[in-house]
């Protein structure tokens, strides 16, 4: 299983998404342009001492990233998908989808990548997003639940 953050902006929110990966053995994929250094400290901190658990990839553009891709599938997980997230079969070898943290993905990727549009159901309107990390937490876990939790530490 793979997580990928297009363009992330907030380094305490990355750090979580890389403390996650650490402790589920799932890949990180981390797409430019990014809002931070990777050597920032708040994305250290939020981190912690996870970030040498962790087996990650920064790639510079969508496009490079986009060319690397092996056999698992693209799931993008944005507002106004047509799938909700628990309603799709996941693969081990898939790649979870995330975007800017204001912006969220870009419509040509979504566009694109229209029948792998999922979302997370929201119950009120006045709210424009659920935090990043929570997110990627929530759908990664129903993936790896499809998956018997394989590897799980008794």
């Amino acid at each position: 299983m793979n997580i990928v953050l297009v363009e992330p902006e907030i380094p305490p929110n990355t750090g979580n998404v890389a403390r996650l990966c650490a402790a589920t053995k799932v890949r990180l994929h981390l797409v430019g342009p990014l809002g931070f250094r990777l050597d920032d400290t708040a994305l250290k901190r939020a981190g912690m001492d996870y970030w040498q658990h962790v087996d990650w990839k920064a790639w510079e553009t969508w496009n490079q990233f986009e060319r690397s891709l092996g056999e698992g599938r693209l799931w993008l997980v944005e507002q106004g998908g047509a799938a909700r997230y628990d309603t799709v079969s996941f693969g081990v070898d898939d790649y979870l989808v995330f975007g800017r943290e204001t912006a969220g993905l870009p419509q040509a990727l979504l566009k694109k990548y229209n029948n792998s549009w999922l979302r997370v159901p929201m119950f009120n309107e006045e709210a424009r997003s659920l935090n990043l990390a929570n997110c990627v937490s929530l759908v990664l876990y129903e993936a790896l639940r499809q998956k018997g939790f394989e590897g799980e530490l008794d």
